[in-house]
Formats: C-alpha cells, sequence, structure tokens
C-alpha cells in the first residue's frame, strides 16, 4: 500500500523521503521489517522515537513521528503528524482495508459489566441470526469459535491488533462486533478511526485514577465513544446519564430499574437461580424475562444488552428465549459446583462498585455467613483500596484480605492500605493468595458463601520479577476436590 492511502484520514506532512510502497506497520521497532512503517508513540513511560535508529536498522521504509526526532538516512521517509498515537488507528483501519466499515460496530462502556453486558449482546445478534465477533477482557471470537489472536491489553486491543481482528471477523463471515471499549482505548486514542453503531453506558464507578486523576477526567474521557455512535444506549439509574445523554451524536435511549426510562424493569426479583423481571418499552410490555444467573447487576446488564438488540430490530421474543438459557460470564460470578453444602463463587468485582455489588447479591440468597477473599492490584488507583476495605468490612461477616495482582509494590502494604478502611467485620490477613483462599473455604460451614473476588477469568498473578500461573476457579475447584478444607 502507497504511504498516501495508507495515512488516508491523517493530516500529515512529509518531512523527508517520497511516496513509497509500504508492506508492513508497526508500533514496536522491533516488529519493523523490510519496507515497514514504524509509527513513533511517546507512551505514559517511554519515548518510542529513542527507536528509531533500530527500525531503521532493521529495514522501516518509513516513519511517523508526532515531534522532533534524530535525523535518519535520507532513503526512508518521515513524516509528521499532530498526534501519533490518533494518526496509528487511521493508519491500522486503512491497512486492513478498514474492517470497522464492514461491519457493525457495538461497543460496550463503563466501569462494571462491560464483559457481562458483550456476552449478553453477542448471544442475542447470533441468536436473531446474525453472525457477531466478541472482543473483550474474557475472550475472542466470532460465533462460538475462539481467534487465535493475542492482544497486549486486558480489554481493547491496540489499533494494529483490533484491526487484524475485526479484519479476521469480517473474513469469517461476521456482520456484528460487540467489543469492550475501556478508559484507556479512548484515552490513548485507539479508535479514533472508528465509527460505532451502538454505544452502551453500563455504569460510572471509580476506578483508574491512576491514569485520569479524577473522577470528571475518567468520565469526560468515557464520553468520547458517544461522539463516535449512531445510537447511545444509557444506564438511566446511574447519576452520570445525563451527560452521556447529552454526548450521544445520534439517537439516544435509556434503561434502568429506579428512575423513568425507555426500557425499564419493574417487579424484579433476585435468587440463588437468577433473575427475572417485567420488561416495559414506552407504553407496551414486553412480558416478563429470566436470566439464569444471580445477582441485581444481572438485571442491569441485561437491559443494557435488551436495549441495543431492541434497537437492531430483533425479535423481543427471540431475546426472551436467549435469556433464559443465558451461560455464566467466565468469572463473572461463577459458581463452583461441590458437594461441601456451602457456595462458592469466583468474580472479577476489582472496583469499589463492583465489590459492593456482587458481595450484595451474594448476601440476598444466602442463608449463613457471607466469607469474601480479594485484595488490590499494585501500581494502580491506591485511593480504592480503603473504600474496598470499608465496602468488605461493612458487607462481609469474614474477609480474608490477601494479595491479586501486587506487580512491583509490597503486598503486605497493599493489604494494609486496605485493612486501614475496615471499621468493622471479622478479618484475617494473608498474602499468598492461595492460602487465602483455603482459609476462606475451611472457615465455611453449610448454608455460607465464599466470594472470590478481584481476579476473575484471569490466569496468572503478576509480581515485580515474575508472572505465575494462577487461576482463582481452577486453585478453588482443587482445594475442594482435594479437600483443603475442614467444613464445621
Amino acid at each position: 500500500m502507497n504511504l498516501d492511502s495508507l495515512l488516508r484520514g491523517v493530516d500529515y506532512r512529509l518531512l523527508q523521503g517520497g511516496e513509497r510502497e509500504i508492506g508492513g506497520i508497526c508500533a514496536d521497532s522491533r516488529e519493523a521489517a523490510p519496507g515497514s512503517l514504524f509509527v513513533c508513540i511517546r507512551g505514559l513511560r517511554d519515548d518510542a522515537r529513542r527507536f528509531i535508529p533500530d527500525a531503521v536498522a532493521r529495514g522501516a521504509a518509513a516513519i511517523v513521528v508526532d515531534a522532533d526526532a534524530p535525523p535518519v538516512d535520507a532513503s526512508t521517509a518521515v513524516l509528521r503528524v499532530g498526534d501519533s498515537r490518533s494518526a496509528l488507528s487511521f493508519i491500522a483501519s486503512n491497512f486492513y482495508g478498514n474492517p470497522d466499515a464492514g461491519l457493525r460496530v457495538h461497543g460496550i462502556t463503563g466501569t462494571n459489566g462491560k464483559s457481562s453486558t458483550a456476552f449478553f449482546l453477542q448471544a442475542l445478534l447470533e441468536a436473531g441470526g446474525r453472525r457477531t465477533g466478541l472482543i473483550g477482557t474474557v475472550e475472542t471470537r466470532v460465533g462460538r469459535e475462539p481467534l487465535d489472536i493475542a492482544f497486549a491489553t486486558s480489554t481493547t486491543p491496540d489499533p494494529i491488533e483490533l484491526m487484524s481482528i475485526l479484519a479476521e471477523m469480517r473474513g469469517r463471515g461476521a456482520v456484528d462486533a460487540v467489543m469492550e471499549v475501556s478508559s484507556h482505548s479512548l484515552a490513548l486514542r485507539k479508535l479514533d478511526a472508528m465509527s460505532f453503531r451502538t454505544a452502551v453506558f453500563t455504569n460510572l464507578t471509580q476506578d483508574h485514577l491512576d491514569l485520569h486523576g479524577d473522577m470528571e477526567a475518567y468520565k469526560a474521557t468515557k464520553l468520547r465513544l458517544f461522539s463516535l455512535c449512531e445510537t447511545g444506549i444509557v444506564n438511566a439509574d446511574d447519576p452520570a446519564s445525563g451527560d452521556f445523554m447529552r454526548a450521544a451524536a445520534g439517537r439516544v435511549s435509556s434503561f434502568g430499574i429506579r428512575e423513568a426510562a425507555d426500557l425499564a424493569a419493574e417487579g424484579v426479583e433476585c435468587g440463588a437461580g437468577g433473575v427475572s423481571f417485567g420488561l416495559v418499552a414506552g407504553r407496551e410490555r414486553l412480558g416478563r424475562f429470566s436470566v439464569p444467573i444471580p445477582g441485581r447487576f444481572t438485571v442491569y446488564n441485561s437491559l443494557g444488552a435488551i436495549a441495543a438488540a431492541l434497537s437492531e430490530g430483533l425479535d423481543p421474543r427471540v431475546i426472551r428465549e436467549r435469556l433464559s438459557r443465558m451461560e455464566a460470564v467466565p468469572g463473572r460470578i461463577q459458581s463452583i459446583a461441590h458437594d461441601g453444602g456451602f457456595s462458592v463463587f469466583v468474580d472479577y468485582a476489582h472496583t469499589p462498585d463492583g465489590l459492593e455489588n456482587i458481595i450484595s447479591a451474594v448476601r440476598e440468597f444466602t442463608a449463613g455467613r457471607v466469607i469474601t477473599v480479594f485484595g488490590c492490584g499494585g501500581d494502580r488507583d491506591r485511593a480504592k483500596r480503603p473504600l474496598m476495605g470499608e465496602i468488605s468490612g461493612r458487607l462481609s461477616d469474614i474477609t480474608v484480605i490477601s494479595s491479586d495482582n501486587p506487580r512491583s509494590e509490597d503486598p503486605e502494604a497493599i493489604m494494609a492500605e486496605i485493612e486501614a478502611g475496615m471499621e468493622g467485620g471479622e478479618r484475617v490477613l494473608e498474602a499468598d493468595r492461595e492460602e487465602a483462599i483455603a482459609l476462606a473455604i475451611s472457615m465455611a460451614a453449610a448454608g455460607d458463601s465464599v466470594i472470590i473476588a478481584g481476579k476473575g477469568h484471569e490466569s496468572s498473578q503478576v509480581f515485580a520479577d515474575r508472572t505465575l500461573p494462577f487461576d482463582d476457579v481452577e486453585v478453588a475447584r482443587r482445594i475442594l476436590t482435594d479437600g483443603y478444607y475442614s467444613p464445621t
């Protein structure tokens, strides 16, 4: 592809060199190859301009920068853009044939509920006969076929990876794609070249303040998705709903339980076996819907997906039938089967709101005690640690404070910050996460519930000097199976 076509949609200035064919694109100099284009990203911790000589030595034919760069051989084209992050989004889209334009893309954003809402919406679109891709924290797939395309970030892929995934989905016959949209991806301009058929806002609570600084900046970042969509769908019960409705570039609709909404749930019932609710769309009653996944948050996740599916013209009867047999999302209030007489759940809850939601949900159907195991990630928002400690101390009968992904921080120091927020409730501190899970299970008696929160579907634990295999679900199953507990 020639340079001019590759940079379509990008305002750029050619500093040296001329038109040429480009055979590949990269933002990592180690991936540069003869005839490739290297986009220099000034990162949060590093500046790719210092890797320009390496990229050129590997054969890069062109370099994209958004600031002064070291001189290179005159045979290498150098292009100056206003923002290299934004430019990379357009370059990646152009390189892969603008796959996003060939799909109806539905973006899900919010602090909590993105994965479940995305899973639900993909299932509903598939039930409506539309082959649909899914991109998110838990899995990337088309229909039920996993895509063997790994990406480095945890939720929304970087532009080159994202466009290659969308191109693969389109090649496999997908007509829709549902993707989780993180605040990081919006702040780092990963999606600037994209347009979305639908944007769904789930909720806004504290998270990622290590990147955004404060809640207003965090909200402003998420609002950007709604400037890229044809239809905005908003949780009316969230205090920030008005901001998101005003930010929508096109049509907008709302869903909720408490506040007036275009799509409203009434007569909500929550139990151990799932949730059920009556559904009202405007003045039309659509009947009673059931989802076999417990927790009031399941109602909200379902409503967001239903609203998006209805906006796409799906039959309410198809939606109701598919939701009635919806499978739990891995690591989201995932029940671990065993015969010990008590319940064990694994959940990804890693924010104050998420932790409060999962404990409250389990409390609703637990006859005995609620025992919660959780920690907080290192090198991330420290302000939420005492808040999560307060929540677990208030809502759990027993809290086992442990390690999550400590990264470069001392796990003991993180645990101390969590405990500092606790004003009540019995607590135990155990830095070894496996020992903490075993301890919580050993405390459980008939009728109790154990919640293992924070990591959900994750399959590793990250320390300062190593990353080890660790899966909460597998660890809990092994402990329950091998008998490393003594129910009383």
